[in-house]
This record gives structure tokens, C-alpha cells and sequence, in this order.
């Protein structure tokens, strides 16, 4: 299992999610942190997933 880092931005660039989780993989990681963004109500604002050898998983401008 690795960890892996989601953030979610308001458009002035103020962080309303920092969170970090673990998945078995980017595919996992991708699902659990779209998960994450919904149960929060984020999937509409700016966010980011990146694994931990710092590659973008998830990404919404």
C-alpha cells in the first residue's frame, strides 16, 4: 500500500481539502479519491491526487 495525497482549491487558491490515503495502487487511488471530492461535495472544484513518486493520478482544472 502506498500513501497518496488529495487537495482540493477554492479559484482564489485557499485549500479546502488536504488529505492523505492509502491505496494499492494509482487505478485504486484514482476511485477512492474521486470518492473522497464526492462525499465532501469538492468534484466541482479545483483539485489533485498525486502518488507518493509524485505522479498527477487525478487532476480537474
Amino acid at each position: 500500500m502506498d500513501t497518496y495525497k488529495l487537495t482540493a482549491f477554492k479559484p482564489d487558491g485557499e485549500k479546502l481539502l488536504d488529505e492523505s490515503f492509502q491505496a494499492g495502487n494509482d487505478e485504486e487511488a484514482k476511485e477512492l479519491g474521486r470518492r473522497l471530492l464526492a462525499e465532501k461535495n469538492l468534484e466541482d472544484n479545483t483539485h489533485r491526487c498525486t502518488s507518493p513518486r509524485g505522479k498527477l493520478v487525478l487532476f480537474h482544472p
